[in-house]
């Protein structure tokens, strides 16, 4: 039977815990877990800890941190997404699958043809709601690291970031095969309306290397998902080539 297994935002140790108010509400309220029950939790930093619910009621619940484990190994290959930012579940979508696929970084990324605009209120909530869905995507999946999810930036601050390997996702270009095996990426993919020009020949200015996944042009939330698929097969841990 899987163990239910949360992340915890502060450091763990062996020994008994009290957990904070969000994690202490979804575990008591929502799933209604008792007393007895064994849980598995993480704090991003690699590890993994079993345990015991010492106590599992709506407004307080404690555990004792009985074991230290080994985390799911991070892939050896060190991805930066940058996402064009773009609405609602399409956005949420992105981050999500993105996290299941072993991105390291994820950056939204604010272009000309973005249809969103937030305000620097809008902007903290949205990054807030992005984290979430991060630390959701990792209980779920196995991974013992939450990647990092920047605030929104725009697309000329974005590009001057360092990579071994920086790629823009075009459909008229050399297969994401034909490059080299790097041991770090960068991603761009545009929003929904696509990178201008001046947009493209600012990344490939900036080091960025056209690259294209196939025949067919892909929505901007399907995009990532192709992408790192093929990137961990090629480069990282989809492989059993060392």
């Amino acid at each position: 039977m899987r163990l239910s297994r949360f992340f915890i935002d502060a450091p763990l140790a062996l020994g008994q815990h009290e957990l904070p108010e969000e994690q202490a509400h979804y575990i008591g309220r929502v799933l209604r877990l008792q007393a007895g029950a064994a849980v598995q939790l993480f704090d991003g930093s690699g590890r993994e800890f079993l345990g015991t619910l010492l106590e599992a009621g709506k407004k307080r619940v404690s555990v004792a941190l009985v074991e230290e484990l080994a985390g799911q190994p991070e892939s050896p290959l060190h991805i930066h997404l940058g996402q064009g930012l773009s609405r609602g579940e399409r956005m949420d979508w992105a981050i999500q699958k993105a996290t299941e696929l072993g991105a390291s970084e994820i950056t939204p990324i604010v272009s000309e043809r973005c249809e969103v605009r937030l305000n620097d209120e809008r902007a903290d909530k949205r990054l807030a709601h992005w984290r979430q869905i991060a630390i959701s995507a990792c209980e779920q999946c196995g991974r013992s690291v939450v990647p990092k999810i920047h605030p929104p930036q725009a697309l000329a601050q974005w590009l001057p970031l360092q990579a071994e390997l920086k790629l823009l996702l075009h459909p008229v270009a050399e297969p994401l095969a034909s490059h080299a095996r790097p041991s770090s990426l960068a991603f761009l993919i545009g929003p929904e309306g696509g990178l201008s020009d001046s947009e493209i020949e600012l990344a490939q200015r900036n080091g960025f290397h056209c690259a294209r996944l196939g025949p067919r042009v892909l929505r901007t939330e399907t995009a990532p998902v192709v992408a790192l698929s093929v990137a961990q097969q090629l480069w990282g841990d989809f492989s059993d080539q060392p």
